[in-house]
C-alpha cells in the first residue's frame, strides 16, 4: 500500500490561497478516479476539485471555511500499489509500511480483516451505470446532504440544481403536493457557520464601510420618454435581444463620464493615489445562489444598446450558473446595482471597493404630475448615487446626476453625436 497526497493546484493567475467550501468526502470514504471531492473558493469563483486517483480518503486539509495555500496538501489518499506512479508535478507519493504504522501515522480506524469466505460461484459481474455529474452551488449541495437528498434524482431546468428544485422534490417527490401550513410555528435556532462566498461579501461590505465616508444622493428622473423608446427598440429588434433599462441607463453613464472622470476611478488607500479612469469597466451587481456577484462589462463605453444588451445576458448568466471567470468578476471602474422587478423606492448602495462610487437605479411607478398647469400620467423613477466623500464632493455627485436626468429625459441624446 502507498499514501498519495493531492496538493492543491493554481486554480486562479495570482491567487496564494482558497477558501474550502464544501467537502463531497470524509476520512475512510472511497473515491474514484474523477469523483468530486471538495469544492474551492478562489476570489469571487467556486472551482470543484476531482479526485486524480482512486483510493481512501485518510486525511483532509480542514473543515469548510478553512484556507488552503496553493501547493500545500488537500487530501491524503491510501491508494493501491500501481497507483502510486500516477503523474502530478506538485503530487507527492509516500511509501508507508502499511502492517506497522507509528500511532501518529494512523489518520482512520485501520480496517480489520474479514475471514476468508468460500469461494462464489461463477457470475456475471453488472457493472453498475456511470453515475451522472449534477452541477449545483455549494450551497444547494450543502442543504441536499443536510436533508439526505441525492442530487441525481432530483429534476431540474437548465444546467444546474437550484434551491427552488428542492423545494419541488419535497413537495412532490412523495406525491404530496404542496399544502399551505394551517398556522405559523416557531424554529428553531440555527447556527449557520459564515464561510464562502457570504464571508467575502460580510468582508468587503465591512472593509468599505469601515473605510470609505460614504454619502447618497437621490433624483427623481421622469423616463415616460425614454420607456416609450425602448418599448419602440424592441419592437423592431428583430433578433437582437430584448432591451431593459440597464442597457440604456449604461449608456447615458458613458456619455456623461467624460465631463465627471472623479466619478469612474479607483482610490488607493495606502498609497494615497486616485486613478481616473479612462475606459468605462462597469461593474453590474447581480443576485446567485451564492450570494452578490459582481461581473464586468469591459469598455462599456465602446458598445451600443444592443451590444450592452447581449453582454448583460450573458454576465448574469454566467454568475448564476458559476461559469463566469475570474477575469470577468474583477477590474471593475464603477458599478451599477439595480433590485429589479424588487424595485424600491429609494436606495443606499454601498461602494465596491475600491471604486469611489455606485449607482443605484430604483424602481419604476406612475404618478399624476404638473406639466403646467395640466395634471398628465408620468413614470417616474428615482436614481441613486453613493460616493466616496474623500474623492467625490456633493456638487460634483449632484451635477453628474442632473446631467444623466437630462440625457435619460430627452432619451435622443444618448443617440446624438
Amino acid at each position: 500500500m502507498s499514501r498519495f497526497t493531492f496538493r492543491l493546484p493554481d486554480i486562479g493567475e495570482g491567487i496564494a490561497e482558497a477558501e474550502i467550501v464544501a467537502w463531497h468526502v470524509k476520512v475512510g470514504d472511497r473515491v474514484e478516479e474523477d469523483q468530486q471531492i471538495a469544492d474551492m473558493m478562489t476570489d469571487k469563483a467556486t472551482v470543484e476539485m476531482e479526485s486524480p486517483v482512486s483510493g481512501t480518503v485518510v486525511e483532509l486539509a480542514g473543515e469548510v471555511g478553512d484556507q488552503v495555500a496553493i501547493g500545500s496538501a488537500l487530501v491524503v489518499f491510501e491508494v493501491d500499489g500501481d497507483e502510486t506512479e500516477a503523474p502530478a508535478s506538485e503530487e507527492v507519493v509516500e511509501e508507508i509500511e502499511a502492517e506497522t504504522p507509528g500511532a501518529e501515522e494512523v489518520l482512520a480506524p485501520e480496517p480489520v480483516a474479514a475471514a476468508p469466505a468460500p469461494a462464489p460461484a461463477p457470475v456475471v459481474e453488472e457493472k453498475p451505470a456511470p453515475r451522472e455529474h449534477v452541477l449545483a452551488s455549494p450551497a444547494v449541495r450543502q442543504r441536499a446532504r443536510d436533508l439526505g437528498i441525492d442530487l441525481a434524482h432530483v429534476r431540474h431546468d437548465g444546467d444546474r440544481v437550484r434551491h427552488a428544485d428542492l423545494d419541488a422534490y419535497l413537495r412532490y417527490s412523495q406525491g404530496q403536493g404542496y399544502h399551505a401550513p394551517h398556522a405559523s410555528r416557531a424554529r428553531d435556532d440555527e447556527p449557520v457557520k459564515v464561510i464562502g462566498m457570504r464571508r467575502r461579501i460580510a468582508e468587503n461590505m465591512a472593509a468599505s464601510k469601515r473605510a470609505i465616508p460614504h454619502f447618497t444622493y437621490v433624483e427623481e428622473i421622469d423616463v415616460t420618454a425614454l420607456e416609450a423608446m425602448r418599448a419602440d427598440l424592441n419592437d423592431n429588434r428583430g433578433g437582437r435581444p430584448k432591451l431593459t433599462m440597464l442597457p440604456l441607463l449604461i449608456v447615458a453613464i458613458c456619455r456623461t463620464i467624460p465631463d465627471f472622470p472623479m466619478i469612474n476611478a479607483r482610490y488607493d488607500d495606502e498609497a494615497g493615489v486616485v486613478t481616473r479612469h479612462g475606459r468605462v469597466h462597469l461593474g453590474m451587481a447581480t443576485q446567485t445562489d451564492a450570494g452578490l456577484m459582481v461581473p464586468v462589462i469591459r469598455d462599456a463605453q465602446d458598445r451600443n444598446v444592443w451590444q450592452l444588451a447581449s453582454e448583460i445576458t450573458r454576465l448574469a448568466e454566467a454568475a448564476r450558473t458559476g461559469k463566469a471567470k475570474s477575469e470577468e468578476l474583477s477590474g471593475s471602474t464603477l458599478t451599477v446595482t439595480s433590485l429589479g422587478p424588487l424595485g424600491g423606492i429609494a436606495t443606499t448602495p454601498v461602494i465596491n471597493r475600491p471604486e469611489v462610487a455606485i449607482i443605484g437605479p430604483n424602481k419604476i411607478v406612475e404618478r399624476p404630475v404638473f406639466h403646467g398647469d395640466d395634471i398628465v400620467r408620468a413614470k417616474l423613477m428615482n436614481l441613486s448615487i453613493s460616493c466616496d466623500h474623500r474623492v467625490v464632493d456633493g456638487w460634483d455627485a449632484a451635477s453628474f446626476v442632473q446631467a444623466l436626468r437630462k440625457l435619460l429625459e430627452t432619451p435622443v441624446l444618448l443617440f446624438a453625436d
